[in-house]
């Protein structure tokens, strides 16, 4: 269960009421094709590493794929912020996100599936490169998962476009942490974050995975200090964000004071809210685990749901904490199932 501690009570942010969007995000869109199947004689016959994260080109994707669509794929759209996004709106925020896509089947598989969650979307198409997809191969007997990956269009969204007044009609805009490996998507970031600070509008940031922070630490602190007003960050992160840290909760404490509101996510040990001066632990909501990717993403969902709507940092953190949960206790990076995350909503705020 849950155990919030001794934060008072208090909003960590106050939504402008006029604002047409509770969250808007922007990351690389990529498509999650989902299979789950006894693969250990697949993957040798292929030369495929088991449980690991392996980059493709176009064609060496299909070609997998069409290896394995006879045990039942699921398309889903994915991509970090964009499942933040997606499982926002199926909580019933005010949401859109933008990316890009190729002009092709998987690309409006894509912006079908946003529009479900979202109601609508803000993505480019381009004619120049395949819709960006992770094929995942969740095997039926210990549930590893071994990925194949061709970032295609995601990578090199060539502009903002009207997305950048979308900005502007918001609450929040959310970034993933992806998008600082390098142009032209960091160029897109830094545009998107510019746009928000501008216009006061408050900026979150998820580092998203601790090769990342290894690779950006240079880039993505000024970022912190200059731009970003929430930070999602899990333990290996945080160490890596800041490594003189003694421990995850010093660097979150180091990261709380270039930033308003930094979480720290510490798995079956809940989380950590450091909010002005202020942290909160917040406990988890244990569920048998079926597939732990995009559990952090649901996690900000969770999170931002709460602090759009005026919600104190434990209440926050639990439905956070929740939504998580749900996310874990299925197949998928997206929570679908609206009266299961409406019951979370329920829960958290009567918690």
């Amino acid at each position: 269960m849950s155990t919030p501690t001794s934060a008072r009570p208090s909003p960590m942010f106050r939504p402008s009421p006029s604002a047409t969007f509770d969250v808007v995000g922007v990351g690389n869109a990529l498509v999650d094709a989902l299979v789950r199947m006894e693969e250990r004689e697949l993957l040798s016959r292929l030369g495929i590493a088991r449980g690991h994260s392996t980059p493709v080109d176009h064609d060496r994707w299909q070609a997998v794929f069409h290896e394995i669509q006879v045990h039942g794929v699921s398309i889903r759209s994915g991509g970090s912020g964009a499942n933040s996004i997606a499982t926002l709106g199926y909580m019933g925020a005010r949401t859109v996100f933008c990316g890009q896509v190729g002009d092709d089947q998987l690309g409006r598989l894509y912006a079908k599936s946003m529009e479900e969650a979202c109601g609508g979307h803000a993505l480019h198409w381009t004619r120049s490169a395949n819709t960006g997809k992770c094929l995942s191969i969740i095997s039926t007997v210990d549930a590893e998962r071994t990925m194949l990956t061709d970032l295609g269009a995601a990578v090199a969204l060539p502009t903002l476009g009207a997305f950048d007044e979308q900005i502007r009609a918001a609450n929040v805009l959310h970034v993933e942490g992806y998008l600082l490996l390098g142009d032209p998507m960091l160029s897109r970031a830094q545009e998107a974050m510019a746009i928000a600070a501008q216009e006061e509008i408050i900026v979150s940031l998820d580092v998203s995975d601790p090769f990342v922070v290894t690779l950006t630490r240079e880039k993505m602190i000024p970022i912190l200090e200059e731009l970003v007003d929430v930070v999602f960050m899990n333990e290996e992160e945080a160490r890596r964000l800041v490594p003189e840290a003694t421990s995850p909760e010093a660097a979150l404490d180091w990261v709380a004071e270039r930033v308003d509101t930094a979480v720290l996510k510490l798995g079956g040990r809940g989380s950590v809210v450091a909010h002005k001066g202020q942290r909160v632990a917040v406990g988890v909501h244990p569920v048998t685990a079926v597939d732990t990717t995009g559990a952090g993403d649901c996690y900000a969902a969770g999170f931002l749901y709460g602090y759009v709507r005026g919600w104190d940092a434990a209440r926050s953190a639990d439905l956070a904490a929740r939504v998580a949960a749900l996310a874990v206790g299925q197949v998928g990076a997206v929570v679908q199932d609206r009266e299961a995350l409406a019951r979370a909503i329920a829960a958290a705020q009567g918690a």
